[in-house]
């Protein structure tokens, strides 16, 4: 999902998300807002490779925000 699209309940159901995402969803910050909030690690950052994520569940637990995070299906494995 882009985050000119995701909403707040949306980035709340989600482990993790962009640094565009969170900087607008959560703090109302543009683009080179976000990534410049996380470079002075104003939020927590993940680095997986090359590509910068920001878990959510610290940010909801700063701001009192509930975490609605989705349970996945586990199906049984034959054995």
């Amino acid at each position: 999902m882009e985050a000119e699209q995701m909403t707040l309940e949306e980035a709340l159901c989600q482990a993790t998300v962009s640094v565009q995402t969170a900087g607008r969803v959560f703090f109302h910050l543009a683009r080179n807002g976000a990534y410049e909030a996380a470079r002075r690690g104003d939020f927590e950052t993940i680095r997986i490779g090359g590509r910068i994520v920001v878990p959510v569940a610290p940010i909801a637990a700063k701001l009192g925000l509930p975490m609605t995070v989705a349970r996945a299906r586990l199906t049984e494995m034959p054995a």
